[in-house]
């Protein structure tokens, strides 16, 4: 997948502003944020979206999942946050690689339906 944007962040290949990492997450800044906090968790491993995890992604998935709450608060979040992902052009997806918005503090934030 050399051509995804989210496997080229993983591999250094674009820079990002990495807030969290381990063998198998990446969690970064969004650059275009929506929210006073919005991060992006994505698998290291490539996965299109939702519609196209495997049975042995599961534990990928769970292992990323179980971290959320952690890395919320230590960006800050500690009265709550928002958790999103989109699959396919009918559910939003713009970047094909899995991928999950951590959003926090949506008072202040430029959209509020998501």
């Amino acid at each position: 997948m050399s051509q995804c944007l989210f496997c080229r962040i993983v591999n250094r290949k674009i820079p990002a502003d990495i807030v969290y990492e381990d063998q198998q997450m990446l969690v970064f800044k969004d650059i275009a944020p929506k929210a006073p906090v919005h991060l992006l968790a994505i698998p290291k491993k490539h996965i299109e979206n939702l519609d196209q995890l495997q049975a042995e992604d599961a534990s990928i998935l769970g292992e990323m999942l179980g971290k959320f709450a952690q890395i919320a608060k230590d960006n800050g979040l500690d009265q709550g946050y928002r958790v999103i992902t989109n699959t396919g052009p009918g559910g939003g997806q713009e970047v094909y690689h899995l991928h999950f918005h951590i959003i926090g503090d949506i008072r202040q934030a430029s959209w509020r339906g998501m």
